[in-house]
């Protein structure tokens, strides 16, 4: 897996997404982060795709071209250490 294919949409004050965050660094892991609060556009983006603006949540771009939407902080970190637990690739 590459993380070029994944957006965390999240904001600052937010712990569960703290908590996705603090897995991303333990990882090794960069991937784009979208802050919900500083970029309104972000906010609609999600909203748009998703019907909530509850973050954090996981954008992955499928290889098929799909995406996927995924938004419990423990779901995310369980996929990061699946598909990354050996640093980015």
């Amino acid at each position: 897996m590459d993380t070029q294919n994944l957006s965390l949409y999240k904001f600052d004050g937010c712990p569960y997404c703290h908590r996705v965050l603090a897995a991303l660094e333990r990882l090794g892991l960069e991937i784009e982060l979208r802050d919900i609060l500083t970029h309104p556009g972000y906010r609609r983006e999600l909203v748009e795709a998703t019907g909530r603006q509850t973050v954090p949540c996981l954008r992955i771009q499928e290889p098929s071209g799909g995406v996927r939407w995924m938004h419990e902080s423990l779901d995310i970190i369980a996929y990061l250490e699946r598909g990354f637990a050996g640093g980015a690739r």
